[in-house]
């Protein structure tokens, strides 16, 4: 391969593209409108569904917002799941389907449609897609409502960034209980332009593994975390995700000498506390490992002025900008990791989908 300059490749520009995107889409989208159909439409309960980054973002929400929920109950349904088995979550239920999808092509994307069809036909449905020419952009009935986010979020790259982090806090705006406010998605602007060159000075050498931890919101941010960097380093990089307090439970035992962990940390007592007691004691146990914090007071300091769910893009952006710069320095294609390999491509595609039996 050529050598390139970094800012060569499309993810690295998708990167550091992010707070104007938000921005712009804070005085663009009409969240007030978007959230009148909400409250026009009758459920039990809201589903927040996709794949991969997608199912994630519903992960982070639902720990999110647990403080906050409003009149209805809100759960992360993986598309994944639910198409595999469609009966189980579809029977006699009458939720709120709120589908991510940064193609709006995917396979479980249009399965999860094709089993709404069959099994709850009346059920309201939200999509919120990069792509105003997808499944979920254009497949609609009378009780579906689409978002299509500005298309500067349909990354080029494989890995989904810009796409992750607007369709996530598009969804905050919408299902906080205290209602739509643009200044959080300015707030969330300038916090990436805060921190987003002491991110770049901090990343070392590529590590041999690398391990992100969190509490709430942040537990799923770090899940996110781990898989930029895995997809990003075309699995050169094992990854693990935890909890702070679960990491003790065994998966600890995952930590070498050549392991960076990072720590997305919480401005919440008691979180805040745990989270120090196990950066100080991973310190203590592995003085060769490099611990970094991500959070309020931290190696990377995070302000969380709106809570963590809405700081969760910017510290993931650690893991966004670690991939890029790790995979540059391995020779990888950073827009297309799998270059050659034929394993994993950039829209999971070519699944086959079964009949939904009623």
């Amino acid at each position: 391969m050529s050598q390139k300059n970094i800012s060569d490749w499309a993810t690295w520009s998708e990167t550091l593209a992010q707070p104007e995107i938000w921005r712009e889409w804070a005085d663009k989208c009409d969240f007030a409108a978007h959230k009148t159909w909400i409250d026009q439409q009758t459920f039990d309960e809201v589903w927040f569904c996709g794949a991969g980054t997608s199912a994630f973002i519903g992960d982070i929400i639902v720990a999110g917002l647990e403080r906050e929920r409003g009149t209805y109950a809100l759960r992360s349904v993986a598309t994944t799941d639910l198409v595999a088995q469609p009966q189980a979550f579809l029977s006699d239920r009458n939720p709120l389907v709120v589908s991510f999808g940064r193609s709006g092509n995917s396979s479980e994307s249009i399965g999860t449609l094709e089993a709404l069809d069959a099994l709850a036909p009346n059920a309201p449905r939200l999509n919120i897609t990069c792509n105003e020419g997808s499944t979920l952009a254009t497949r609609q009935n009378d009780a579906t409502r689409v978002i299509v986010l500005p298309a500067e979020t349909h990354d080029s790259g494989f890995a989904m960034t810009s796409s992750f982090s607007t369709m996530l806090l598009t969804a905050l705006m919408l299902f906080s209980a205290k209602g739509p406010n643009t200044t959080k998605l300015h707030n969330a602007a300038d916090g990436f332009d805060n921190v987003q060159a002491t991110m770049q000075n901090l990343i070392g050498p590529a590590p041999e593994r690398a391990v992100f931890l969190g509490t709430g919101a942040m537990t799923f941010a770090a899940r996110e975390a781990a898989l930029k960097v895995m997809e990003l380093s075309a699995g050169r990089i094992p990854c693990l995700w935890d909890s702070v307090l679960g990491f003790r439970h065994g998966p600890k035992s995952f930590v070498t000498d050549q392991t960076e962990i990072v720590v997305f940390t919480s401005s919440e007592i008691p979180a805040v506390r745990y989270e120090a007691d196990l950066i100080a004691e991973l310190r203590q146990q592995f003085p060769n490992v490099r611990v970094t914090s991500i959070g309020p007071d931290g190696d990377v300091d995070i302000s969380h002025p709106d809570g963590s769910v809405w700081a969760a893009p910017n510290a993931i952006l650690y893991a966004q900008l670690a991939g890029c710069i790790w995979a540059h320095a391995m020779g990888l294609n950073v827009d297309n990791p799998f270059e050659g390999q034929g394993t994993l491509t950039r829209v999971v595609s070519g699944v086959q989908l079964y009949e939904v039996i009623r």
